[in-house]
């Protein structure tokens, strides 16, 4: 089995991290929250004091950070992590940030020899823990195929889009749907029980009918529709607001780039914003009906 650095083990990295482990692989560990290094040092991982430390000797690297800023600074400048990573070893980076600092990093990467791919996930924290997420990679096919093996220990399903920084394109559209059909849903429900209905049963109306979509099947957002998700938990864990919100912003910068319309994209993103303003950002981002719906539905 291989030998993998991993950095970053928050919500989505941590069972990540985990199902590697499970799988077999020998994991050196580093995160900036010590708790978060435990965790993983407890199901068999060995703890790194640093970023270097944790990439020494590995045969692949994994991260998984916030944004786009922090993938930079592990990666680049000076005390770059690229420096300290072994030849021939293969990046995988999981985060989800700018489709151009994703191809910033790949092109530094293989200037030195290292093959790295951008591989955004979808399916949040509990396609994380089950090991059911799909990887939206970007990069060279043959960096996939390396890739493969470990991503199929933490995800069901792997497309490739095409180049380096493609994942991150695919990903930040299919999110940018994603917050908008949310707030979609959100208001359709509002009105229907407003007008008297039960949500419940708009809400299996909507399931088989045109307007059909993810979030009234699996991630309802309407308090008592549905159980094993954020709304029936006061919104806690999940997709967190400002999590939906960076997300809509790097498709904004995006569209900037590529003179795209995306309407509804900033909508949505102005909606989200206010609802994170209003001391909302750690819920789930399907708390955004709470914006929408009256206060004592």
């Amino acid at each position: 089995m291989s030998m993998i650095g991993f950095i970053g083990l928050g919500n989505m990295g941590g069972p990540m991290a985990q199902n590697l482990i499970k799988a077999g692989h020998m994991l050196k560990v580093f995160d900036l929250v010590p708790s978060a290094i435990a965790v993983l040092v407890k199901d068999g991982a060995q703890q790194a004091a640093s970023a270097e430390q944790a990439v020494a000797g590995v045969d692949v690297v994994i991260s998984m950070l916030p944004a786009s800023q922090h993938v930079e600074s592990l990666y680049l400048g000076e005390a770059g992590l690229l420096k300290h990573i072994p030849p021939n070893a293969l990046i995988i980076d999981c985060s989800t940030i700018a489709a151009s600092a994703s191809r910033k990093v790949a092109q530094a990467a293989e200037s030195i020899g290292l093959h790295m791919i951008d591989a955004p996930v979808s399916g949040g924290t509990g396609g994380a823990i089950a090991g059911t997420l799909t990887f939206i990679v970007g990069g060279q096919a043959q960096a996939l195929e390396r890739a493969r093996p470990y991503l199929e220990k933490m995800g069901k399903n792997i497309f490739h889009a095409g180049d380096a920084g493609a994942g991150q394109v695919a990903k930040i559209a299919n999110n940018m749907l994603l917050g908008i059909t949310m707030a979609g849903t959100a208001e359709a429900l509002a009105l229907g029980v407003a007008n008297g209905l039960d949500p419940s049963v708009l809400s299996d109306i909507i399931s088989r009918s045109s307007g059909r979509n993810w979030v009234t099947e699996l991630y309802n957002p309407w308090p008592g529709v549905m159980d094993n998700v954020p709304a029936a938990k006061g919104y806690a864990g999940g997709f967190g607001v400002d999590l939906m919100l960076k997300d809509l912003g790097l498709a904004a910068e995006a569209a900037m780039r590529s003179h795209s319309v995306i309407a509804l994209g900033e909508l949505a993103r102005n909606m989200y914003a206010l609802h994170s303003t209003q001391g909302n950002g750690k819920l789930d981002f399907s708390s955004i009906v709470n914006m929408i719906k009256p206060a004592d539905k």
